[in-house]
C-alpha cells in the first residue's frame, strides 16, 4: 500500500511569508508612529513653556517664578528664596525639587494662573514638577545649561533616548546637536553649563537632556 507524503506547495509558502510581511511591517509602522508621536510630545513640552511665560506676563506684567506679588496675583504658596525676585530672571536649575527656588516656583504660578495644567500642591515638590513623555523632568531657567548657548529662557527636558534627541533638532532646529537653538548635553545638569554633544557621538539608546533656548 502506498503512502502519499504531503507538503507545503509553492503557492502556499508564498502567503505565508506574504502574511510573515505584512505583520512584520505593521509591528514596524506601529513603532515608528509611537516614536512619531512621542517626539511630537516632547517638541510640544519645548513650545509651550514660551507661551506660560508670555501669557503671565501678559496679565500680571511679571515673570512667573521671579513673580514678587505671585501671592496676590495667583494664591502662590511657594516662596521663592534662592534668587532676586522681580528681576527679571528664573533663577536656579531647570531640575530643582527645591519649593524655594524659582524654577519650582514658576510651575505653581502658571498652573495657578490657569497657563498650564498639573497638580497646584506642591507640599511634595518632587511628585508636583512636570515630567516628560519618558518621565524625565522638564523645567526652565535663564542662566544657559550648554556651553555657548544664548538666549532669554532655556527650557530642558531630561532622560531623552539619543534617537529622540536627534530626532527633536531636526524637528526644531537644524539637526546639529551642538549648535543653533536646541542643543543636547548629558544628563545630570548640576548648574554648571555642560559642553553639548555633537550628533555624530550621540548614542541612540543612551539618554540626554535637551535643551531650547528662546
Amino acid at each position: 500500500m502506498k503512502r502519499t507524503q504531503s507538503g507545503f506547495t509553492l503557492v502556499e509558502i508564498a502567503i505565508v511569508l506574504v502574511i510573515i510581511g505584512l505583520l512584520l511591517g505593521g509591528v514596524l509602522k506601529g513603532q515608528e508612529l509611537v516614536n512619531s508621536a512621542k517626539v511630537k510630545n516632547f517638541v510640544n513640552d519645548f513650545k509651550t513653556v514660551p507661551l506660560f511665560i508670555y501669557g503671565y506676563q501678559d496679565k500680571y506684567r511679571a515673570l512667573p517664578g521671579d513673580d514678587p506679588n505671585a501671592k496676590t496675583h495667583v494664591g502662590a504658596t511657594l516662596v521663592a528664596s534662592n534668587g532676586t525676585l522681580g528681576n527679571g530672571l528664573i533663577e536656579g536649575n531647570f531640575n530643582s525639587t527645591t519649593g524655594t527656588h524659582e524654577t519650582v516656583a514658576f510651575w505653581e504660578q502658571v498652573r495657578l494662573a490657569n497657563l498650564a495644567s498639573g497638580p497646584t500642591d506642591f507640599t511634595t515638590v518632587a511628585s508636583a514638577v512636570p515630567t516628560n513623555a519618558d518621565g524625565g523632568r522638564i523645567g526652565v531657567q535663564s542662566k544657559a545649561p550648554i556651553q555657548d548657548m544664548t538666549g532669554s529662557y532655556f527650557v530642558c527636558s531630561d532622560a531623552i533616548q539619543g534617537k529622540f534627541a536627534k530626532q527633536i533638532d531636526v524637528t526644531m532646529d537644524d539637526g546639529n546637536t551642538d549648535k543653533g537653538s536646541v542643543r543636547v548635553m548629558a544628563s545630570g545638569y548640576t548648574g554648571e553649563a555642560k559642553e553639548a554633544v555633537a550628533t555624530k557621538d550621540i548614542v541612540d539608546s543612551t539618554t540626554y537632556t535637551v535643551c531650547a533656548s528662546f
